[in-house]
C-alpha cells in the first residue's frame, strides 16, 4: 500500500522543480524529466494532470514549455496528490468505511481515519514556495 504513490512523487518534484523558474521562462517537459529523473512519457502525462487541475499551464513555440500556473504559495502538496491520485487511503476501510461489515466496531479503523485527516491537513499546509 502506497499512500503517496510513486507518480504522484514524481508530479511533486516536478510541479517543485517549476517553481525555480516562476516568473521566468517555460521549462520543456523533456528538460524536467532530465532535471528530476522521470521518463519523458511519464512526465508528460503527470504534467497533463496537473495542467488539467489548473496547477501548471503550457505554452507552444520554440520557447514553450510549462510553468506554474499560480503561484508557489498558492499551490499545496494536497493540490498535487488530488490532480494525480485522487483521495489518500490508507485502506479501503477509510476510503469508504460502509463497505466494511467491522466498520462500527472496529478501532483501527476509526484511528486510521483520524491519521489521514491529520495527512491531509499537513499537506494542505505545506506548499510549493516553501520547499
Amino acid at each position: 500500500m502506497d499512500v503517496i504513490r510513486r507518480n504522484t512523487d514524481y508530479a511533486m518534484r516536478l510541479t517543485a522543480g517549476l517553481v525555480k523558474g516562476y516568473n521566468k521562462s517555460p521549462i520543456s517537459a523533456r528538460q524536467l524529466a532530465k532535471d528530476h529523473d522521470v521518463s519523458y512519457d511519464l512526465t508528460c502525462k503527470l504534467l497533463q494532470k496537473l495542467s488539467s487541475a489548473k496547477l501548471v499551464k503550457s505554452s507552444m513555440g520554440a520557447n514553450g514549455g510549462f510553468e506554474l500556473a499560480k503561484e508557489p504559495d498558492k499551490i499545496s502538496l494536497y493540490d498535487i496528490v488530488q490532480a494525480i491520485q485522487g483521495d489518500i487511503s490508507f485502506n479501503r476501510c477509510v476510503l469508504c468505511p460502509e463497505s466494511c461489515v467491522n466498520s462500527s466496531t472496529c478501532g483501527i479503523s476509526k484511528k486510521l481515519i483520524v491519521l489521514q485527516s491529520y495527512m491531509e491537513d499537513y499537506l494542505k499546509k505545506i506548499m510549493l514556495s516553501s520547499l
